[in-house]
């Protein structure tokens, strides 16, 4: 099986100027000066009804708003139409996709982690609560099995570094803790998840805030190494796409850093990690 990484927003954007919408025009029959296509109308089209690597469910949604010009002229209500991100809605409905964003505000528990998926990538927040209990652990989400071992590991790195972290020696006896990651219609596994749950049950049992301009992906050892994942184009794109403003890799990705499109090496400050200690120390607050 051949891999072949998907676009970035801003290249489909291109792709849809300059070839999907006038392919369209000529499949409808619009003239030249009958239809125009702002920008925001397109870019519209691509947030709010696609989610795809590819371009095919783009040209689709705009041939509909396409036919729908077309008909219009053809019936005498108008002679030309300039589609604006008003009319996209007017025309396609409400929006199909909501995209996750970055976290509004930090809280200690809650951590921003990036997922590959088929339609290209995507950011998760990953959740994680304690209560009075006997020490066990709970995942929800629709998490695959490799998943939930990354969790286990997360949580015996944790406890082996209760002392350094300042928690105490006795807070996982009386307590169970619940890790969800949301969006549980969407089947999620894959070890990359690692330092994500593994910094939000840190900063569960600290009490430390994680930042909420912080995402992050990695798998983790039980000696609290960073190890490299996959996917990275697909899930810095995500985190673009979010607002988020960090990204922390491992860092035996850093050769892959070369492939990533120059707007998310212009927008993200990606920091590199080794150890589990260099992600707390980046994405913990200080001090809360």
């Amino acid at each position: 099986v051949i891999e072949i990484p998907g676009y970035t927003d801003r290249e489909k954007l291109e792709i849809a100027r300059r070839y999907l919408v006038k392919r369209q025009f000529k499949e409808h029959g619009l003239k030249n000066g009958q239809c125009k296509f702002e920008s925001a109308a397109l870019q519209r089209i691509i947030n709010d009804y696609t989610r795809e690597a590819g371009v095919r469910e783009l040209e689709r949604q705009v041939a509909a708003v396409c036919r729908h010009v077309a008909a219009r002229i053809a019936r005498g209500e108008l002679t030309e139409f300039t589609v604006t991100s008003d009319e996209v809605e007017k025309i396609l409905g409400p929006a199909k996709y909501i995209r996750e964003t970055k976290l509004a505000t930090g809280r200690p528990g809650v951590v921003t982690g990036l997922a590959w998926t088929p339609t290209g990538g995507d950011i998760l927040h990953i959740e994680a609560l304690r209560y009075p209990g006997k020490g066990n652990i709970l995942l929800t989400g629709q998490i695959g099995d490799v998943m939930k071992e990354s969790a286990q590991a997360a949580l015996s790195l944790v406890k082996s570094r209760a002392k350094d972290l300042g928690i105490p020696d006795d807070a996982f006896k009386d307590a169970d803790i619940h890790i969800h990651v949301p969006a549980g219609a969407v089947p999620k596994d894959g070890p990359s998840a690692g330092v994500a749950m593994f910094t939000a049950i840190a900063s569960l049992f600290s009490g430390r805030v994680v930042r909420a301009d912080v995402a992050m992906t990695g798998e983790i050892t039980l000696r609290g190494l960073v190890l490299p994942i996959g996917g990275l184009k697909e899930k810095t794109l995500a985190a673009l796409r979010a607002g988020v403003k960090t990204v922390l890799i491992p860092k035996l990705n850093e050769k892959d850093l070369a492939d990533l499109p120059a707007e998310v090496k212009e927008k993200l400050e990606i920091k590199t990690v080794e150890t589990v200690d260099a992600v707390l120390a980046a994405a913990l607050k200080n001090g809360c």
